[in-house]
């Protein structure tokens, strides 16, 4: 839902049809790894739309938790790879 928003929420990104956006969760030991996947048949990147869907479920995991926990830390929010769009295709180096 927060990628269809990522327009109204983020100064000068325009609105896209997106065709898929998919978020998974995986609990780890040290926490709750998120992966926010998105594409469109536009010819334009998506990856705003992937980072808002991301940063949003991570927020929504500390709203489940701080009751539980306050000090919880929201890290590490960051592109990993990127295909289309004006400026082709990027990998995170690792």
């Amino acid at each position: 839902m927060a990628s269809k928003r990522t327009a109204e929420l983020i100064p000068l990104c325009h609105p896209l049809p997106l065709t898929h956006v998919d978020v998974r969760a995986e609990i780890r030991d040290e926490g709750v790894y998120l992966e926010a996947e998105a594409s469109t048949n536009a010819q334009t990147g998506v990856e705003m739309e992937a980072l808002t869907a991301a940063a949003v479920a991570a927020l929504t995991v500390y709203d489940m938790c701080k009751a539980v926990e306050k000090g919880i830390t929201i890290t590490d929010l960051r592109l990993e790879e990127k295909t289309g769009g004006k400026s082709g295709e990027w990998r995170r180096q690792e």
